[in-house]
C-alpha cells in the first residue's frame, strides 16, 4: 500500500490529506477519517446476502498502516464508525483496536452510531460526542449551518467524475472550502456521491497512487 499525500493549511494550521481516505492534524498529533460503517458486511450476511469479511480487514489495514506512518496521539472518527450496531464485525474491529491502547479514540457521532452504554466500554472510546470543538475548528458528522466556523465533516461520501475521450471514471475525494473540509468515506465499501457536494470547493481526488486538486 503506496501512501500519497497533500498538505493543505486550515485555521493556520497544516493538515496532510492522504489517497488512503484519512488526513492528519500535525498540531495534535491526530489521525481524522469519518464513514468506517464498522459491520456493514456482517449486516449484510445476517440478512441473506453472501459478502466475505476481506472488505473490513482491508479497511483496518489500511488504518493500521496510517497509524504506523504517522504515529498519531489521536484517532478521530467524524461519525459513522458504525453501520447497525452490534455484531461480529464490531468483534473484530475491537480485536484491531486493543493493539493500540496508547491512542486516545474520539468518536463524533454519526446517523448510525447507535451506542449503548456496554457496546461504547467494549470499543473502548475515550471521548464520544455528538459535535467537538477542537483548537477553533468543529467536528460534526453532517455539515450544520447553525455552526459558525471551519467544520471538519463526513456522511457525504464525496465524489468526482473525470471526463476523458474515452470513458468517465469516479474517484473519491476531499473537498475543501472556506468553511469545511468535507472527508471521503473511509470505508471502500461505500458509494460516491457526485452531486451534492459543497460548493466553490477546491477537490482533493485520489487513486492508489497520487492526490491532485482539480
Amino acid at each position: 500500500m503506496f501512501i500519497a499525500t497533500r498538505n493543505i493549511f486550515i485555521q493556520n494550521q497544516s493538515f496532510t490529506l492522504t489517497n488512503q481516505r484519512a488526513a492528519f492534524w500535525e498540531k495534535e498529533k491526530a489521525l481524522i477519517l469519518s464513514d468506517l460503517h464498522i459491520g456493514k458486511t456482517a449486516h449484510f450476511r445476517k440478512n441473506g446476502i453472501a459478502l466475505a469479511n476481506h472488505i473490513m480487514k482491508s479497511d483496518l489495514e489500511r488504518l493500521s498502516a496510517l497509524i504506523e506512518y504517522f504515529q498519531p496521539e489521536k484517532f478521530m472518527v467524524v461519525g459513522d464508525l458504525l453501520h447497525a450496531g452490534d455484531n461480529s464485525d464490531v468483534d473484530e474491529f475491537c480485536t484491531w483496536r486493543n493493539q493500540y491502547p496508547d491512542i486516545e479514540f474520539y468518536l463524533v457521532e454519526g446517523n448510525h452510531d447507535r451506542i449503548s452504554k456496554s457496546l461504547e466500554k467494549k470499543l473502548c472510546l475515550n471521548f464520544k460526542t455528538s459535535i467537538l470543538h477542537m483548537d477553533g475548528i468543529t467536528f460534526v458528522h453532517d455539515f450544520d449551518t447553525a455552526v459558525s466556523g471551519f467544520q471538519i465533516t463526513g456522511h457525504i461520501h464525496p465524489g468526482i467524475i473525470l471526463n476523458s475521450a474515452v470513458k468517465s471514471i469516479r474517484l473519491p475525494c476531499f473537498a475543501l472550502s472556506n468553511n469545511q473540509l468535507l472527508l471521503p468515506a473511509f470505508s471502500e465499501f461505500t458509494g460516491l456521491d457526485t452531486k451534492n457536494l459543497p460548493k466553490n470547493s477546491k477537490f482533493y481526488v485520489f487513486t492508489d497512487a497520487e492526490i491532485y486538486e482539480v
